[in-house]
């Protein structure tokens, strides 16, 4: 369904370019810059100061290599910060043993991939079968790009769980076939999702990671919207690890400051997990990563030591999905998510919707199945979605979604 050597055209920015070249731009809404870009989800607002002190005090270190798992003070910063932000015993966590630092979630999420997934197939091969299936990764559909992109790249397949209203926006993993099950080297889960903002509770975690260790497969928790919430704090991973029994068994966790920490141009975050999962993830990093400079990571250390900077984070995208309550009311399904700063709107036709609001607005937002791959019977599950980003300041953002509910 994805063609390894053409990667760049699943990309779901690649399709967008594709959908829009060639097609005028209408006027932008009042107090918008001209093209006005919905579409992706980067922050604008800017890192606290004290980031571009840090790299600036530590410049000496860019002339060296940063040691593969990260430095003793950002390993420290980030343990303490999951001590304070998750129910997790004091001491579960040994930064040099289960922490690896990490240029982000999405080179993260790439490699853990590589890592887990055996070159082997999952069932032996026998005498009645010509050829063995390959590993299976489980993914929820709609997905991040890098999900898919990462399991095909290393040699899986797929397999795709619809998030649907019907579901709550997350996967049902209770539904999926013991056969395939039995096939599942690593199973991804973003929580709260993007783009539809669901959280998943401790049950769901929970139920999960048993399921996991009962077939034998790797989760990767994908939690890098973890705090950006709308209302209160989502259940993470390792909220449930003590209730399981305190083992880090089959469990890989990422966090980022790209959203935490209006950073996304650092590169720097962490995954946190299984000792011999975050061996090997550093095995497979130590041949195709870059690992995280020295004064990236010193930034990073203040980043993860200071929570004050982020609740004026939160409280931006909350105000912003206000304002969208205020805008939308109950039109095209808008409700506040649990977290993340997406609208997932139902307009009917995703990619028409893009064009018109393009073609009218200036307004670029990206069609849901560009997001989604269709099943055996060609339903796309975010075919009459679009995901727009709520990065925009107050006056900006209500402009915009005045004119979307406007042409819409």
């Amino acid at each position: 369904m994805i063609d390894r050597q053409n990667l760049q055209a699943f990309h779901p920015f690649t399709r967008l370019r594709s959908l829009l070249e060639g097609l005028e731009p209408g006027p932008a809404p009042l107090g918008a810059p001209t093209a006005l870009a919905l579409s992706i989800g980067e922050p604008k607002g800017q890192p606290p100061a004290f980031v571009a002190e840090e790299i600036a005090a530590n410049a000496a270190d860019w002339s060296r290599y940063p040691p593969s798992r990260g430095s003793e003070a950002y390993l420290a910063a980030c343990s303490a910060w999951l001590e304070r932000r998750f129910e997790i015993s004091p001491g579960r966590i040994d930064p040099q043993r289960h922490i690896l630092a990490l240029p982000g979630t999405r080179e993260g999420l790439f490699f853990a991939t590589m890592a887990t997934v055996p070159q082997t197939p999952a069932v032996p091969q026998t005498p009645a079968s010509a050829e063995a299936p390959p590993p299976v990764v489980l993914i929820p559909n709609p997905f991040y790009h890098v999900y898919a992109g990462a399991a095909v790249a290393a040699g899986a397949e797929p397999v795709f769980l619809p998030t649907n209203s019907e579901t709550g926006f997350l996967p049902d993993y209770q539904s999926v076939p013991e056969e395939i099950l039995e096939r599942t080297a690593l199973c991804i889960l973003c929580s709260p999702s993007n783009p539809q903002g669901a959280a998943a509770n401790r049950r769901q975690l929970a139920d999960l990671l048993t399921l996991a260790r009962k077939h034998d497969f790797v989760v990767a928790f994908d939690e890098c919207y973890a705090e950006i919430y709308t209302r209160t704090p989502p259940a993470g991973a390792l909220d449930v690890v003590d209730q399981l029994g305190g083992s880090l068994d089959n469990l890989l966790v990422f966090h980022s400051l790209s959203k935490r920490s209006n950073a996304a141009g650092l590169r720097c975050g962490f995954a946190v997990g299984d000792e011999k999962l975050i061996t090997a993830l550093n095995a497979i990093m130590l041949v195709g990563g870059a690992g995280v400079p020295l004064p990236v990571m010193a930034a990073g250390t203040r980043l993860w030591g200071d929570d004050t900077h982020v609740e004026a984070i939160r409280r931006f995208y909350q105000s912003n999905f206000e304002i969208a309550q205020q805008v939308l009311g109950n039109r095209f399904g808008f409700s506040i998510p649990d977290g993340g700063f997406f609208l997932w709107l139902d307009v009917g036709d995703g990619e028409a919707a893009a064009k018109k609001l393009w073609q009218e607005a200036g307004i670029r937002v990206l069609p849901g199945a560009y997001m989604s791959m269709a099943d055996s019977e060609g339903y796309n599950p975010g075919a009459k979605y679009i995901r727009i980003a709520l990065v925009f300041d107050a006056e900006v953002t209500k402009a915009a979604l005045g004119r979307i509910a406007e042409i819409l």
